[in-house]
């Protein structure tokens, strides 16, 4: 994972070798060469997304792509969407996110929690399934990926109540998801609890670009309420349906995502089949990337 990004472009390579000095991992034969299994603990996962997604960004201006006009990211890709608009360093984010995951992970015991993802039903339904399966534990939307695709997230058994709810009540499927903890949901404040003076102690710029936040699905423009959003963001549901929706209807069509996989770009296809979605995740990416927008 990025390898081939390191081996073209010197920023690529530089940005790694700052991300090992800044997360006190050494990331970069992590992504390069590490294990799925060292790659999934949640520590290591956040900084090493992040890592990478900086890479690619910084490897397509490097080549003379386009400063963005605006900013955003899926959950813990908001804080790679700061950095891209200069709210937060590089290597402020990478330290960030190396105790958000790992506050993440110990906020609840290894099993206790669940996410799973439900498609096919809509929020309205979805949130009534899981206010009824509650019973005393914990279980709600965490993701509103897009039209008829939503997270849930919670105690384990709390989830498989929603779900077996959920598909009595019409949904089409209902995935565990295999993730190390019940992400944005109540059983977060912990995590957001301990997460706050890390983030206090960050400086945070105004951005040079509007940054969409997943909290409230609207732009920041100014670097305390940029931190905010990013606290708030740990225990509450990660709005990207409506994100993105506020961004085309304030008139953006085209979305470059940058770090690995292609995820968001096909969510984005999903919701306007009038906007152009490429995404960056290695050599290749950058130049099919270039190519495309001057076209």
């Amino acid at each position: 994972m990025g390898e081939d990004l390191a081996a073209h472009s010197e920023t690529a390579a530089a940005t790694f070798r700052e991300a090992d000095e800044s997360s006190g991992l050494p990331l970069t034969s992590l992504c390069f060469t590490g294990t799925e299994a060292d790659l999934a603990r949640t520590e290591v996962t956040q900084p090493a997304i992040v890592t990478v997604s900086t890479a690619a960004y910084r490897a397509f201006r490097e080549r003379g792509g386009a400063a963005p006009a605006a900013a955003a990211g899926h959950s813990l890709g908001e804080y790679s969407a700061h950095v891209a608009a200069g709210t937060i360093a590089f290597a402020d984010a990478v330290a960030a996110v190396r105790s958000r995951g790992r506050f993440m992970q110990e906020a609840v015991p290894e099993g206790v929690g669940a996410m799973a993802a439900v498609l096919g039903v809509d929020r309205e339904i979805l949130e009534r399934a899981c206010a009824s399966s509650a019973r005393g534990e914990i279980v709600s939307c965490a993701n509103f990926n897009g039209p008829g695709q939503i997270v849930i997230a919670g105690h384990k058994s709390a989830v498989e109540r929603a779900c077996a709810a959920a598909l009595a009540a019409g949904a089409k499927r209902a995935i565990p998801l295999q993730v190390s903890a019940p992400f944005h949901c109540a059983l977060m404040r912990p995590a957001a609890d301990r997460l706050a003076p890390v983030l206090a102690a960050v400086t945070f710029s105004d951005p040079a670009c509007p940054v969409y936040t997943n909290v409230d699905a609207s732009p920041v423009r100014e670097g305390g309420p940029a931190r905010d959003a990013l606290l708030r963001q740990v225990e509450n549901p990660v709005r990207w349906d409506e994100e993105v929706a506020r961004m085309i209807e304030d008139g953006f069509d085209t979305f470059v995502e940058f770090g690995p996989g292609k995820v968001l770009a096909s969510l984005v296809k999903r919701m306007s089949r009038d906007a152009t979605a490429l995404s960056v995740g290695d050599a290749a990416g950058v130049d099919a990337a270039l190519a495309e927008l001057a076209r």
